[in-house]
C-alpha cells in the first residue's frame, strides 16, 4: 500500500513537471496514468487543469497549483524519456524518484544562449515579415537587449505584466534605433520582428492542442492566456508610440508595410525561417539536439506558405512534419510544433492593430485586427486537423496490435 502512495506522488510529480514546462493536456494524464499502471496503483484519478492537477487514489488524494513560469521543454523530453524507460522495465520507485528530481534540478540554458537566441531569432523574423538586412541588423541590437531585459527583470514580473513591458521595452528600443538611422531603416519591420520575441507559443499552440484532445476546459484557458498576451504585447507597443509622441509632439506617421526585395528572395526568406526557428528552440529550451530538427520544421512550414500562399497549409504542414519528426525522433511532438509554427504568428497584425489604434484610425484597426485572427484562425485548424489525423492513424495502430496479440 506505501508503494502504490508512492507511485501516486511520484506520477504526480511528473505530471508537475509536465504541465509546468509546457506539456499539453493529454501528455500530462497519459504519462500520470501510465506511471501509476506500471507500479499496479488501483482506483487511480487524474484530473489536470491548465494550471493545476488533482490526484486520488486508494487513501490518497492531492492537488497541486502549478503556474506555467520558465519554460524548459528539456525537461519534457527528458520525463517523456523516462516514462518510455519504464515501459522497457519497470524501475525501483528509489531510481524513479532520483530521475524525477534530476529533471526538476537540472539548470536551463546558459543567460548568454538565451539571449543570443532572442537576438537571431528576431533578426531572422525581421527579415521574414519584409526588413531588409540593415532592418535586421538594427533589430539584432534591439533583440540582444530585449532578451537581456526579459531574462533578469521581466522574468520576476507577472506574466502580464512582463508582456506589457516587454511590448513597451521592443518598442522605445526600435523608435531610438529608428531614429539613429532615420533615412536607412523601416520601423514597423524591426518592431515585428521584435516583439516575435514575445508571443506566446506555447499557450497558443497547446490550447489549440488541447481543444483537439477534447481537453475544452484547459484548452479555453489557455487560448484566453494568449489573447490576454497578446492584447499585453500590442498595449506596450501603443505606450511606446504614445509616450515617443508625447517627446516628440505628434505620433510617428507610418505608411505601408516596407518589403525589401533583396531579402525577399525564397532562398533568403527560407534561410530567415530557418535560423529564426532555431532561436525559438533556444527561447523555449529546446535540447541542442533538436536544433536543427525544429529549424527545419520551421522552414518546411514557411516553405509551403510562401509556394502556396495559404497560412493553413503552411501551418498544417508544420504539424504533419512536427508528428513526423517526433516519431523518428521518439520525443514529444511540442519540441517541434511550438516552434516550428511561430514564422506563421500573426505578429504584423499585432503590431499594426495596435498602431492604427494609436492614430485613431478604428477602420483599419479593426481591419488588421479581423486579418490577424483569420490567419490565427487558419493556424487553430491546420493544428486540429494535424493532431486529428495523427490520433486516428494512433487509433488504427493500436487496434491493429490489440486484434494481433
Amino acid at each position: 500500500m506505501e508503494d502504490q502512495e508512492r507511485a501516486l506522488k511520484l506520477a504526480t510529480e511528473a505530471g508537475h513537471i509536465l504541465l509546468e514546462n509546457g506539456a499539453e493536456i493529454s501528455r500530462v494524464e497519459d504519462t500520470m496514468q501510465h506511471i501509476a499502471s506500471v507500479y499496479g496503483v488501483e482506483d487511480e484519478n487524474f484530473f489536470v487543469l491548465s494550471n493545476g492537477i488533482i490526484s486520488s487514489g486508494k487513501n490518497f488524494a492531492r492537488a497541486e497549483h502549478i503556474p506555467l513560469k520558465g519554460m524548459q521543454l528539456s525537461r519534457v523530453v527528458e520525463v517523456n524519456q523516462i516514462s518510455r524507460d519504464l515501459s522497457a522495465r519497470p524501475m525501483p520507485l528509489d531510481e524513479l524518484e532520483h530521475r524525477l528530481q534530476a529533471v526538476r534540478m537540472a539548470k536551463g540554458k546558459p543567460w548568454w544562449e538565451v539571449i543570443l537566441g532572442t537576438a537571431f531569432g528576431v533578426a531572422a523574423f525581421c527579415i521574414i515579415f519584409g526588413g531588409s538586412f540593415l532592418d535586421a541588423a538594427a533589430t539584432f541590437v534591439c533583440g540582444l537587449l530585449l532578451g537581456t531585459f526579459i531574462t533578469f527583470v521581466g522574468s520576476r514580473m507577472s506574466r502580464l505584466m512582463g508582456n506589457f513591458t516587454g511590448g513597451l521595452v521592443g518598442g522605445l528600443l526600435c523608435i531610438i534605433a529608428y531614429h539613429l538611422f532615420p533615412n536607412t531603416l523601416h520601423l514597423p519591420n524591426m518592431i515585428i520582428g521584435t516583439i516575435i520575441a514575445l508571443v506566446p507559443g506555447v499557450p497558443f499552440t497547446n490550447g489549440m492542442r488541447d481543444i483537439a484532445n477534447e481537453a475544452y476546459i484547459a484548452g479555453t484557458t489557455r487560448l484566453i492566456d494568449a489573447f490576454l498576451a497578446f492584447l499585453g504585447i500590442a498595449f506596450g507597443v501603443s505606450v511606446a508610440l504614445v509616450l515617443h509622441g508625447g517627446i516628440t509632439g505628434a505620433i510617428l506617421q507610418l505608411g505601408s508595410p516596407e518589403t525589401d526585395a533583396v531579402t525577399s528572395h525564397w532562398a533568403i526568406q527560407l534561410a530567415s525561417a530557418f535560423v529564426g526557428t532555431i532561436g525559438f528552440a533556444v527561447i523555449f529550451g529546446v535540447p541542442r539536439r533538436y536544433y536543427l530538427d525544429s529549424g527545419l520544421t520551421g522552414m518546411l512550414g514557411w516553405g509551403m506558405f510562401l509556394l502556396t500562399g495559404s497560412v493553413f497549409l503552411g501551418a498544417l504542414a508544420v504539424g504533419l512534419v512536427s508528428y513526423l519528426q517526433a516519431w523518428l525522433r521518439r520525443c514529444p511532438v511540442t519540441v517541434f510544433l511550438i516552434c516550428g509554427i511561430i514564422p506563421l504568428v500573426p505578429g504584423g497584425g499585432i503590431f499594426w492593430t495596435a498602431y492604427h489604434l494609436v492614430v485613431n484610425d478604428v477602420r483599419l484597426a479593426a481591419t488588421t485586427g479581423f486579418m490577424a485572427l483569420k490567419v490565427t484562425v487558419a493556424i487553430a485548424a491546420a493544428i486540429f486537423f494535424a493532431a486529428a489525423l495523427y490520433n486516428l492513424v494512433a487509433k488504427r495502430k493500436s487496434q491493429a496490435s490489440i486484434k494481433n496479440e
